[in-house]
């Protein structure tokens, strides 16, 4: 009787652990080339669920957030512009606020331009690959209710753990 009740115990201890993990954090698949050189094709990040309740993103932050217009499916982007910000894209520079970003992730400038105010409730986000990336400057803002997390850590393969954490490119700019 004893081992029938340390397997049930185990097991319910396990089942919370679970559900207390998947509470907190996420683990997402990078399907595509759009956030390369930072992310390839392959890897798995660990995400924070709960980081945008109770902190504010940050220009620079890596998030995932569900794709808009399309069910079941959801992105990985660099957020560049918060609500209230005017994001403007000229000679291969991306401005936040008349600032320009210092970008050493991206893998080639951005060959288009364009000025974006970012409404209320909304978020502009780009790929580090601008120029192989469906993004905001293609489709538009993102409702921050549709943000899943920020993403903390690449965790697969071993050879690429990375801790996806910095200073933000306006930070670093300044």
């Amino acid at each position: 009787m004893g081992f029938v009740i340390d397997t049930v115990e185990t097991i319910l201890l396990a089942l919370i652990l679970f559900l207390g993990i998947n509470a907190v954090s996420a683990r997402v698949r990078v399907e595509n080339v759009s956030m390369e050189p930072t992310l390839m094709p392959g890897e798995f990040l660990l995400v924070n669920r709960v980081a945008y309740k109770i902190g504010t993103p940050k220009i620079g932050d890596i998030i995932i957030f569900h794709a808009p217009g399309v069910d079941g499916l959801d992105y990985i982007k660099r957020l560049i512009g918060r609500p209230g910000d005017t994001v403007r894209i000229e000679g291969g520079i991306v401005y936040v606020n008349d600032q320009a970003l210092y970008e050493t992730y991206i893998a080639d400038p951005p060959n288009y331009t364009g000025t974006w105010e970012v409404p209320e409730g909304q978020f502009f986000v780009l790929g580090d690959n601008r120029n192989n990336s469906s993004d905001s400057h293609l489709w538009g803002f993102i409702p921050e209710e549709s943000v899943v997390g920020k993403a903390l850590l690449i965790y697969w393969p071993l050879d690429a753990v990375t801790l996806l954490t910095g200073a933000t490119p306006v930070q670093a700019a300044q």
